[in-house]
């Protein structure tokens, strides 16, 4: 078998069979095959695109590539989330003790973030004392005992798809379904999930601003889960402004705590139920979506999902007591209220615009190399349609730097204020089985 001949096949629109993306996949990551005819493989599949099968295989020989999880000691069916990504994206927060309250083993292996603020591990470190560092051994017994923990993600998970990701990068053949989806699927097949659910993001805020973009991706995705045997659905939902009003590490936990309380944002708290049900049902936990969603509700009311995160927490090396005093979170030194100039209604959130503004505060990492700042962000204080008179507060900065204006003028531009009313957008779009 030759590359070259496999390249002039996929640039020729023809399938290939599970052996020769086997081959590909294998002779790249043991350095066999060099880079730049991987480039001309990925640039090939940019413009012919892949098969249901192909995108099936790719992912699985990606999986193959290096180390899978093995769950198989933990009781129960084990259902992962995984988020396209967005701004103020805080429900891994806020599931985990969620679905886990009423029955459904959560193991969740989480990374660190590069962007508007930190990843899941990194807005759990903000609890004092908590830590992922975890064996295998521990992390499985804590999901059987606890029915959740997450660990740290593994270095030598899917060496395939790190591999081409970053030459990805550097050949503008990121924006390919294909390679997305499989990108995607490869690590939470590979992380030992028997079902997964999808939370798309679509506007300006994701990295699929286009509707139709996100139900291609998540029609890949779902079909990529399905051909090799994990239950897959995907919802998709509007990133066109941030999610809840809290952008920032040590924000966005108490913001997930509140909404644990019952008195989180309205929005989150719809997507988290959304999300969570879907959970529930594929865990076999519910005969309905709206039995699943019933028993989510009700564990808020009771407080048992609230005292199922103490308990996380705990087990984790944190202190417990942060979710009844905020104040034992990290604290930025100064506040500052960006003010309305005009009266009207909020028209438009620029998602990314917003998170940007957040990372120059130091809640995000510019580069991987970047020190986040837990306690800085951003606190929204009006969402789109709502009303504002001028010298209202549109968002509040937390922020350890006294001279705040490069931020301020950044969230100036992200926010628009119109004299006309405007609707609030809607935020579950549509659900792909």
């Amino acid at each position: 078998m030759r590359m070259v001949d496999l390249i002039e096949k996929k640039r020729d629109g023809q399938p290939l069979t599970k052996e020769e993306i086997s081959f590909i996949i294998d002779g790249y990551t043991k350095g066999e095959i060099p880079d730049y005819q991987i480039s001309a493989f990925t640039m090939a599949v940019f413009f012919q695109g892949m098969t249901a099968q192909e995108r099936a295989d790719l992912t699985m020989a990606m999986v193959h590539s290096g180390e899978t999880i093995d769950l198989s000691e933990i009781e129960g069916i084990k259902v992962d989330k995984h988020s396209t990504g967005g701004v103020g994206d805080t429900t891994t927060l806020v599931l985990a003790p969620l679905v886990a309250s009423v029955g459904v083993p959560v193991a969740k292996m989480s990374g660190r973030g590069l962007g508007h603020t930190g990843g899941t591990v990194d807005k759990l470190e903000s609890v004092p004392g908590f830590h992922v560092e975890i064996t295998n051994e521990v992390f499985i017994h804590l999901v059987n005992k606890n029915k959740v923990a997450v660990i740290g993600q593994s270095g030598n998970l899917t060496p395939a798809d790190k591999k081409l990701y970053s030459l990805r990068d550097v050949t503008a053949t990121v924006n390919s379904i294909p390679l997305i989806a499989s990108s995607i699927m490869s690590k939470k097949i590979a992380a030992g999930a028997d079902a997964i659910v999808l939370d798309v993001k679509t506007g300006a805020g994701a990295f699929m601003k286009d509707l139709e973009d996100a139900k291609e991706l998540a029609k890949a995705m779902v079909s990529i889960g399905n051909n090799v045997g994990r239950q897959t659905i995907a919802v998709i939902t509007d990133m066109s402004q941030p999610l809840g009003y809290a952008i920032g590490n040590s924000l966005e936990v108490q913001e997930a705590i509140d909404t644990l309380k019952g008195e989180g944002p309205s929005d989150l708290e719809e997507l988290c139920l959304t999300l969570g049900s879907q959970m529930v049902y594929l865990a076999k936990k519910a005969d309905s979506l709206d039995q699943a969603k019933s028993l989510l509700i009700e564990s808020i009311k009771s407080g048992k999902a609230l005292e199922t995160l103490k308990i996380f927490l705990s087990a984790q090396g944190g202190d417990a007591s942060v979710v009844d005093d905020y104040s034992k979170l990290p604290q930025a030194a100064h506040t500052f209220e960006l003010e309305a100039k005009e009266e009207g209604y909020v028209s438009e959130m620029i998602a990314d615009g917003i998170g940007t503004a957040a990372m120059l505060l130091g809640a995000g990492r510019a580069t991987k190399d970047s020190v986040i700042d837990l306690s800085v962000g951003l606190l929204l204080r009006k969402k789109i349609g709502e009303k504002v008179q001028k010298g209202d507060s549109l968002v509040t900065l937390f922020s350890n730097q006294e001279d705040v204006e490069e931020v301020k003028e950044k969230l100036y531009q992200s926010i628009k204020i119109s004299p006309e009313i405007v609707e609030s957008p809607k935020l579950v779009l549509d659900k792909i089985e």
